[in-house]
């Protein structure tokens, strides 16, 4: 009798670690689909975050040369000498570097084109670096953006006031978005101003 139960906790005993061990390696693992589940979620979002940071910096550059385009052109000649006599610049060119005071169309005014396609002295093309790579209606090979400005008088006053408007795109097929009033698509930037004549 005393054979028979010491026989039977012992069998109690075996199952209970039987049982523990299956225990054991069912949380081992869910451990590791937990751990694997986690590092794919991490491997995502360093994915999503690099594609985000680089499209940041995309817009960044974007955005910095229209400015930059803008400054330039802002800088131009536009206002009255000590006479009360308009001066105008319509003749520097901004398409190359270092700008040349003869050979460009300065602050003439554009034509309606010129943000939907690439017009001869109202594009420039910018290499990686922020550097003009070319001036024509087709691209450089080293060319990275695209930049396209327009200037056109402003109706109610005309002979003293400048809209401007610089538009900088990466080099590809925009589609529908150089139709019309030319749309913005991601990775590009547009910038606009008013330019009005004063005193000098």
């Amino acid at each position: 009798m005393a054979l028979e139960k010491y026989k039977h906790k012992q069998t109690h005993k075996d199952s209970r670690r039987d049982g523990e061990a299956g225990t054991s390696l069912v949380e081992v693992l869910a451990a590791i689909m937990i751990m694997v589940t986690g590092v794919l979620m991490m491997a995502q979002m360093f994915v999503i975050s690099t594609t985000s940071n680089v499209a940041s910096r995309n817009d960044t550059f974007a955005a910095v040369l229209a400015e930059q385009k803008m400054e330039q052109l802002r800088s131009m000649t536009w206002g009255f000498d000590t006479q009360g006599v308009p001066v105008s610049d319509f003749s520097t060119d901004t398409t190359v570097t270092p700008e040349s005071p003869n050979g460009g169309q300065g602050l003439q005014p554009s034509p309606g084109t010129a943000l939907q396609t690439n017009t001869t002295g109202y594009v420039d093309h910018v290499g990686a670096h922020g550097e003009i790579v070319g001036n024509g209606v087709q691209p450089a090979a080293a060319a990275v953006y695209t930049r396209r400005w327009s200037i056109e008088p402003l109706p109610t006053n005309p002979n003293n006031t400048l809209i401007i408007q610089v538009l900088v795109t990466p080099n590809r097929n925009r589609g529908q978005a150089d139709q019309g009033n030319v749309g913005r698509l991601p990775g590009e930037a547009r910038v606009i101003t008013v330019k009005t004549r004063k005193a000098q």
